[in-house]
């Protein structure tokens, strides 16, 4: 048996020695993507929720309400109290607002994620008892126990919401919708300019037309 001269043992543990860096490296390479990885999966379970539309009949996705958007909402409910609903309460800031101003305020919002961190967040600042958020689907709720409405809709849902509020609402009511009007109504009030801008209707009102409505069909059979 050949005798390993000392420049074979330097080479063979060189081999060796690279082969376990190597090893080492690709190792570390493994974990770091795996980390990577994780942390993008994560972060997207955390924020996802809310941003991406909950699932509803009609998609109505988060957009935070801004500081002149509440300003313009609650100067035209300046002299209101009583009970106020923001369908679709988001992020829970309208309903938060509403307890500061001294509403028995209620969010409505399909979205689990969002109505736990609106009622985390309206415990952070002191109004959990002056505020309610449910995780429900604003076709199956009725909101005739409520004088005050707030909604950030999308315009392709506003029609079958005119509808379901007018059937609803008591005549002392009043709606404010933000970013997009309703599509028949006449509104009482308007505050803001551009997106900002919210519209005031009057219970009252609107719940006239179904009247008017009702008396022309009569008057139609009666000629018939």
């Amino acid at each position: 048996m050949s005798e390993m001269t000392e420049s074979d043992l330097s080479t063979d543990s060189y081999k060796h020695g690279s082969s376990g860096e190597g090893s080492f490296k690709k190792r570390l390479g493994i974990i770091a993507t795996c980390v990577v990885g994780g942390s993008l999966v994560a972060l997207y379970a955390v924020t996802g929720p809310f941003v991406a539309p909950a699932l509803r009949k009609v998609c109505l996705p988060f957009v935070p309400a801004t500081g002149t958007q509440l300003e313009n909402v609650f100067s035209v409910l300046k002299g209101r109290s009583g009970s106020l609903v923001d369908i679709g309460s988001g992020d829970g800031r309208i309903v938060i607002a509403a307890a500061k101003r001294g509403f028995k305020a209620v969010g409505f919002e399909l979205n689990p994620w969002l109505v736990w961190y609106s009622r985390y967040k309206a415990w952070r600042e002191g109004v959990h008892h002056t505020t309610s958020f449910y995780i429900s689907d604003l076709w199956k709720v009725s909101f005739s126990e409520y004088t005050n409405v707030v909604i950030f809709g999308v315009p392709q849902m506003m029609e079958q919401l005119e509808v379901k509020l007018q059937t609803e609402l008591q005549s002392s009511a009043k709606v404010v919708a933000c970013r997009f009007p309703f599509p028949t109504w006449t509104p009482n009030d308007v505050a803001g300019e551009g997106i900002d801008t919210v519209w005031v209707y009057n219970a009252k009102t609107f719940k006239l037309l179904i009247r008017n409505d009702k008396d022309s069909e009569r008057q139609e059979v009666s000629l018939q």
